[in-house]
C-alpha cells in the first residue's frame, strides 16, 4: 500500500505519496523502449476505445464477471451507500466498536494515549502501533493473539505536536521506529465486544529496533554484511509492513514494503548503486530523520543497510521471546501480503506482488513439504522463486528465477536484487500487484491490480516497458482491477496458468468507455483502487479500497474509501462497509467461530479533515475495528 493516495501533492517529502516520492528520487530513464510502447498501444486502440474492452474482449474477463446474477444473491445484507462520513457505515443489522488503536497501551504500568503530546519514545515502545494495516487472528483454545502491522505513521499527525509536523529530536526519532513494525496482543470478547488483554504474557511490541535473523539463500552473503553485522546473518527491525499472510503451522507472516524512504545520506555528494536506485533509496528520506540518530540508516556510511531489507518476515505469536526469521528465499521487493496455500502435493506455495507502478507477481513453491503436526519451522527456507508472464490470450507462465535464467551469480544475488532478476527474464509489469488471496474452494487465485497512471506512458523504475496489454489493458490507469488466474490442472505448482479478469473498476456515471468498468460496475457499487483482498470460508471475496476519495471528477460519487463483497461465481459485488475520511481500508481477519470480522482503519484524516474515532477535535487514530451482526450470526 502507499502511503498516501496516488494522486498530485505538494513537493514537501512528507506530503508526497512513497510512489510519488520514489519517482523524485530516482526518475525512469529518459530513453526507453518507447516506439515499442506506442506501437503496442496503437495496435489496441479498438480494444482500449471503448466498451469494446468488456464486450468484444469479453473472453478476458470470464462470463461470470461479466453476466448480471440470475441466481439468489448469495451477498445476504443491505447495500451500503457511497458517503463522505466522518464514521464507519456498515449495513442494517451489523454494528461496529474499536478494538485497538494508536497509542492505546498494552500493559497496565504504560500511561494511556496523551492527545496533546502524541506519545514519547517510552510510551510509544509500550503501547499499540500506527497506521495499522494487515493482521491475522490465532486462536489457541480460549486465547486470541491477534498480530498487526504497524506500516507507517503521518508526519503531520505523529509529531503535530512539533511546529513543522515532523522529528525535532532524539526521543521523537525514537517514537516514530516504535511505531513502526507488529503489534502482537491478546485480545479477548465479553458481552459483544473485543478488548486488549493487558499484561498478557503474548502482548509484544516488534519495532525497527528488535532483533531479526536472517535465513535463507542471501544469509551471509557479502550484500548483507555490515559493520555491525559482519556475518550477514542478524539484523535490527522490521517496518513499512503491510499486508500479511498466515501458515497453518501456526505462524504470522508480515511483508516489509516502502522499507527505502527511512534511508538517507549525510555526504550530499555520495551516489548510491543502480540497484539500490533500482529500489528507490536516495541520498533524502521520507522525512522520519532516523539517519540523524542510527547510523544504520545513512546509507553513505552503511550501503548494504538497504539489502537487509524489503523481504518476508515470520513471527511465532505464541512465542514472545522467539526472534522473527527473515525469509530471503521469498525474494526482496516491496512485498504487499504473502498468499500461502498447500498444494495437493504438500508443498508450500507463496503468491506475492510487488506494489509499486510497472513491477511484477512472484510465486514462491517450497523444497520441502508440509506435514500435519511435524517441524514446518524451516519450510520457507528454500525452494523455487519464478515470476509472472501474462500473455494477451489468456494464458500465462511462471518464469523460474535461477541464475541460468537471469544470467546473476547465485540464487543468493537472485533473493536480494530480484527486481533485477525479474526484469531480466521479461516478466509482466504490473499495475502495482497488492494483496494475493486464494480461492479455499477451488484452484484459483485473485490479485488487486490498484492503480497506474503509468500505464503507458512511460516504463517502470527498471527501464522495462509498460505498455496498455493483457490483465492491464487500460493506459493511465486510475481505477485498477482485479486478476485472477487458474493453475495448470489444479496444481499451484505448475509453470502454466490462465487467467482473467474478475473485474475493472470505474466510475459508470462519468464514462462510457473501458474507463467506466467492467459490467459488474454500476452506479451503486463503483469504486476505485482495489487494494485489500481476502476470501471468507465461504469462498466470498472481501474487496477494501485505498484510492482517491475527493469524490469528485473521475471519482464522483465514490465517496470515502470502502470495503466491498464479491462472488467470484457471478461477479456481483456490493458495498458492505464505508469507512471515514481520508482513511484506507485495509487488512482483515475474522474469529474462529466466524461471528466477528475485524478491520483496518488506516490514516483517518491524513489530510487534516477526520477525528475519527474519538470525534470532537481529538487526534484521528489507526485502529482496528470488529464488527457483528445483532444477531450474532456467521459473517461469511
Amino acid at each position: 500500500m502507499v502511503c498516501l493516495q496516488d494522486t498530485d501533492r505538494p513537493t514537501a517529502a512528507q506530503e508526497l505519496s512513497f510512489d510519488a516520492w520514489d519517482e523524485l528520487q530516482s526518475p525512469p530513464p529518459a530513453i526507453t523502449d518507447f516506439d515499442t510502447v506506442v506501437e503496442r498501444a496503437l495496435s489496441r486502440r479498438g480494444f482500449l476505445g471503448g466498451l469494446a474492452l468488456v464486450g468484444g474482449a469479453a473472453f478476458l474477463m470470464g462470463t461470470s464477471a461479466l453476466t448480471p446474477a440470475r441466481a439468489a444473491s448469495r451477498l445476504a445484507f443491505d447495500a451500503v451507500a457511497a458517503n463522505t462520513l466522518d464514521t464507519i457505515t456498515v449495513p442494517k443489522g451489523y454494528r461496529w466498536q474499536v478494538v485497538a488503536a494508536w497509542g492505546d497501551p498494552l500493559w497496565s504500568h504504560a500511561p494511556t494515549f496523551d492527545q496533546e503530546t502524541r506519545g514519547t519514545g517510552a510510551s510509544q515502545e509500550l503501547a499499540f502501533g500506527d497506521n495499522n494495516d494487515g493482521m491475522a487472528l490465532f486462536t489457541d483454545g480460549t486465547r486470541h493473539i491477534l498480530a498487526v502491522n504497524n506500516e507507517y505513521t503521518n508526519l503531520n499527525i505523529s509529531f503535530g505536536n512539533r511546529p513543522d509536523g515532523k522529528p525535532v529530536d532524539a526521543d521523537d526519532v525514537r517514537k516514530g521506529k516504535a511505531a513502526h513494525g507488529v503489534s502482537v496482543v491478546e485480545i479477548t470478547e465479553a458481552d459483544g465486544r473485543w478488548n486488549i488483554v493487558k499484561d498478557s504474557p503474548y502482548n509484544r511490541r516488534i519495532t525497527a529496533d528488535s532483533p531479526m535473523q536472517i535465513t535463507g539463500p542471501a544469509r551471509g552473503h557479502a550484500l548483507l554484511k555490515t559493520e555491525a553485522d559482519p556475518t550477514g546473518t542478524a539484523s535490527l527491525g522490521t517496518w513499512n509492513n503491510c499486508g500479511n499472510g498466515r501458515t497453518p503451522w501456526g505462524t504470522y507472516l508480515t511483508c516489509e514494503e516502502n522499507f527505502n524512504g527511512y534511508f538517507s545520506a549525510s555526504d550530499a555528494g555520495y551516489t548510491p548503486s543502480a540497484a539500490l536506485r533500482r529500489y528507490g533509496v536516495g541520498n533524502e528520506d521520507w522525512g522520519y530523520a532516523w539517519a540523524t540518530t542510527d547510523p544504520r540508516f545513512d546509507i553513505s556510511k552503511n550501503p548494504n543497510e538497504p539489502n537487509r531489507n524489503g523481504y518476508i518476515v515470520e513471527i511465532d505469536p505464541f512465542d514472545p521471546t522467539s526472534t522473527p526469521k527473515k525469509r530471503t528465499a521469498l525474494g526482496r521487493f516491496k512485498h504487499e501480503n504473502a498468499e500461502l496455500v498447500i498444494d495437493g502435493s504438500g508443498h508450500a506455495v507463496v503468491y506475492m506482488g510487488d506494489d509499486e507502478r510497472g513491477e511484477f507477481l512472484y510465486k514462491f513453491v517450497s523444497d520441502g513439504t508440509y506435514s500435519i503436526g511435524g517441524d514446518n519451522s524451516d519450510l520457507l527456507e528454500s525452494g523455487a522463486l519464478s515470476v509472472a508472464k501474462f500473455n494477451d490470450d489468456g494464458t500465462g507462465t511462471w518464469l523460474a528465477l535461477t541464475p541460468e535464467t537471469t544470467g546473476m551469480a547465485s540464487q543468493a544475488e537472485i533473493c536480494i536484487h530480484t527486481r533485477l532478476a525479474a526484469s531480466a527474464v521479461g516478466a509482466t509489469t504490473m499495475d502495482r500487484p497488492e494483496w494475493v488471496s486464494a480461492n479455499p474452494n477451488k484452484a484459483e487465485v485473485y490479485c488487486c491490480l490498484t492503480n497506474n497512471k503509468n500505464r503507458g506512458v512511460k516504463p517502470n523504475a527498471g527501464g522495462d516497458a509498460t505498455p496498455a496489454a493483457g490483465p492491464n489493458p487500460r493506459e493511465k490507469n486510475t481505477y485498477g482491477q482485479i486478476v485472477r488466474w487458474m493453475p495448470e490442472g489444479g496444481d499451484h505448482t505448475a509453470a502454466g496458468f490462465t487467467w482473467n479478469l474478475f473485474v475493472l473498476a470505474g466510475n459508470p456515471t462519468v464514462h462510457s468507455d473501458a474507463y467506466a468498468g467492467s459490467k459488474n460496475v454500476t452506479a451503486d457499487n463503483m469504486f476505485n483502487s482495489p487494494d485489500g483482498l481476502a476470501f471468507d470460508s465461504t469462498g466470498l471475496l472481501w474487496i477494501e479500497t485505498d484510492g482517491s476519495y475527493d469524490n469528485t471528477g473521475d471519482f464522483a460519487g465514490m465517496g470515502n474509501n470502502q470495503m466491498l463483497v464479491g462472488d467470484p461465481e457471478t461477479g456481483e459485488i456490493k458495498r458492505f462497509l464505508v469507512g471515514p475520511k481520508e482513511c484506507e481500508v485495509t487488512g482483515i481477519t475474522w474469529s474462529g467461530d466466524r461471528k466477528t470480522l475485524f478491520v483496518g482503519i488506516q490514516h483517518p484524516g491524513e489530510d487534516g479533515n477526520s477525528h475519527f474515532p474519538g470525534g470532537g477535535g481529538s487526534v484521528p487514530r489507526s485502529c482496528v475495528i470488529a464488527i457483528r451482526r445483532d444477531d450474532g450470526g456467521l459473517i461469511g
